[in-house]
């Protein structure tokens, strides 16, 4: 399935000002279209762009060929602060049919009028900071991380069941919430060089604050820190330490609920003419309450409320606002379920939350990330107007963990009833993958989080095919968006559902002290894969053109004016062709179709990462034969892609 057609994306090759700048309202912005000669010659290319709800047509002008390629652009008025836009091309046809029209979108190329839905979108809101796309994140559960010498000086909390740190966890039952090993800051802060020659930019906790749980997502208070973990100056020593070494640090926070042990819902239930009471959801004789998913222990926040808006937003010492202050200068906050937060029933008020958290979160440091978590289809949510980016499994994780799928149907599917991941081609992956990647514009895409596993779900070891999670891996790190491993990931560890994958860290293991042994050791194949991100521009600044997806294989590049990346990612012996010149085994053929001369030949040498057996052939005819002996990936680093500079006629 050759992928060797019309192209648009929202980088800065196809699109003027947009990365790493803001575009303002009413600023008229150059957008560039790429057309291979070997799909067609098109006669006439106009963008249609939604101005104010209705659309309008604005013809773009032939800027000349190059490498294979018609070069297109136009000029297009960002009227609204999301401007909405797709291509319309004409092709002249030398049968008696004449001319045929296509729409191309952020979702692919339809020969046929398709929904505004899909369209490619700029945004004028203030971009997320730059760091946060550049970063690599490092997923902590506090509580399976790492016990400090200070931790046996607290004594086991009375919701507790106490755990060695070699025991297994409980992954179902009563006890899965409060099985505790008594990891804490301090035990995070002595393993900063681990993070660090892991390549790790950011650190993300997953809640500090006091609850009755090892997650911690019932919290008591949104005061202090859990004095389990070490108390609010453990906190301050943590970040300053990350900082030193030029690591970030994000906390967790729960705008949609607290636990009911939180002094605010106390003095709710106590209470029903207080303040707090106005929090939440009660029924009229206060006799019951909301909660999440109906989880009495987790009851709702009613962000109806002006006294909660102000004591969690926007008050100085607010909930938000404390946290990135001095002295514990938190860089950002993931926002868990950010979904759900202020919807309950008739009551949408989630845009309203997100934008008041927003604009607080940038009044207090501009340069501070604000994600937050939303399960299934993110984009109506994420329009980049407040959340930079999405925790999200619909666009990336779910459709990787179907393509690379192993045995695995007892492992929990993101809470789906069907057993295990539905196994699919590739393909279906990039169907999938377009389709819940298509809503959101460049800048979000970029910020949203790339996560082949979290705390919440199955590891991608127990998932997938044997060597599956160093492809997943490769992917996370080589497509738009910020690569994600959760605490253990470079250790390979196992688990079925969220809480089988809460493993505590086999730091004994590594010291020789214990028996118990990772399944893969990858921290060298992780670390490789973060210096290589963070050393080529194109694998944070390119935009990404799909080459080829079909039954077992997937090729992209990654590209800007100055330098391109070639990713392969295979996960069995393939047999197929860009081109179908050449159906050998185990071969995909790229030819100056897809790339340029001087790209082709940059494939001759080996690839500067890889995982598997892969390498670099020439066929007879002078194409470059990508070679995969099982399942394999490997990136190539090319020179730039080319742009006429000199306007064509409209021959």
């Amino acid at each position: 399935m050759s992928l060797v057609v019309p192209h648009h994306d929202g980088s800065a090759l196809y699109v003027s000002g947009h990365a790493p700048g803001r575009i303002s309202l009413g600023e008229v912005v150059r957008l560039r279209l790429r057309v291979p000669q070997e799909w067609g010659s098109a006669s006439r290319v106009w963008v249609r762009s939604v101005q104010d709800g209705e659309p309008r047509y604005d013809a773009a002008i032939r800027l000349g060929s190059i490498d294979g390629w018609d070069w297109w652009e136009t000029a297009m008025l960002v009227a609204n602060p999301v401007a909405k836009y797709r291509f319309l091309l004409e092709i002249e046809s030398i049968s008696a049919s004449g001319r045929h029209y296509w729409n191309l979108n952020a979702q692919g190329l339809f020969n046929r009028d398709v929904a505004d839905a899909a369209d490619f979108r700029l945004t004028t809101f203030a971009p997320a900071p730059q760091w946060l796309h550049q970063a690599t994140m490092y997923q902590v559960f506090p509580d399976r991380f790492a016990r400090s010498a200070q931790a046996d000086a607290h004594p086991l909390p009375d919701w507790a069941v106490g755990s060695s740190w070699e025991e297994p966890v409980v992954a179902t039952g009563r006890e899965t919430p409060i099985q505790f090993y008594g990891g804490d800051l301090p035990g995070i802060t002595g393993k900063l060089d681990h993070l660090q020659e892991l390549g790790i930019d950011v650190l993300y906790l997953t809640p500090f604050f006091p609850a009755r749980s090892n997650h911690r997502y019932d919290a008591s208070t949104f005061d202090s820190v859990d004095p389990l973990l070490g108390g609010n100056q453990a906190l301050v020593e943590l970040v300053e330490a990350a900082h030193s070494r030029g690591i970030r640090v994000m906390g967790d926070l729960t705008a949609n609920h607290t636990g009911d042990a939180h002094d605010w819902f106390v003095k709710a239930l106590a209470d029903p003419g207080s303040e707090e009471a106005g929090y939440y959801y009660f029924s009229e004789d206060h006799s019951t309450y909301e909660s999440w998913w109906g989880v009495p222990s987790l009851p709702k926040l009613n962000w109806s409320s002006e006294a909660l808006r102000r004591r969690f937003v926007t008050d100085d010492d607010s909930v938000v606002a404390r946290w990135l202050k001095p002295p514990f200068n938190l860089d950002g906050w993931r926002i868990d379920v950010g979904n759900m937060t202020g919807r309950l029933g008739a009551v949408d008020l989630n845009h309203e939350v997100a934008r008041l958290i927003a604009e607080r979160v940038r009044e207090i440091n501009p340069d501070a990330a604000l994600l937050a978590e939303s399960t299934s289809d993110a984009a109506p949510d994420f329009t980049g107007e407040h959340w930079h980016g999405a925790m999200t499994y619909s666009n990336l994780t779910r459709p990787l963990w179907s393509w690379l799928a192993g045995d695995a149907p007892h492992v929990n599917f993101f809470g789906s009833p069907q057993a295990g991941p539905n196994k699919i081609e590739a393909e279906t992956f990039l169907a999938t993958h377009q389709d819940l990647a298509a809503g959101f514009s460049w800048g979000v895409r970029n910020s949203t989080m790339n996560a082949l596993n979290t705390h919440d779900t199955a590891r991608a070891t127990t998932v997938m095919l044997d060597g599956g999670q160093e492809v997943g891996a490769l992917l996370t790190f080589t497509l738009p968006g910020v690569p994600v491993l959760f605490a253990g990931d470079e250790f390979g560890l196992e688990g079925f559902n969220g809480e089988d994958s809460r493993t505590p860290m086999p730091w004994d293991w590594q010291e020789g002290k214990s028996s118990r042994h990772p399944v893969k050791d990858l921290r060298s194949f992780y670390s490789a894969l973060g210096r290589l991100r963070s050393g080529l521009t194109a694998l944070t600044e390119g935009g990404l053109r799909w080459i080829h997806a079909e039954g077992d294989a997937l090729v992209f590049v990654r590209e800007t004016a100055d330098s391109a990346v070639l990713v392969m990612a295979v996960r069995d012996s393939a047999r197929v062709c860009v081109d179908n010149a050449v159906r050998d085994s185990a071969r995909v053929c790229v030819d100056n179709a897809v790339l340029s001369k001087r790209q082709l030949e940059s494939l001759s040498e080996p690839p500067l990462h890889s995982s598997g057996n892969i390498s670099t052939s020439w066929g007879n005819d002078g194409d470059v034969l990508l070679c995969a002996d099982g399942i394999s990936a490997g990136i190539w680093s090319l020179p730039g892609t080319c742009v006429p500079t000199v306007v064509g006629g409209a021959d």
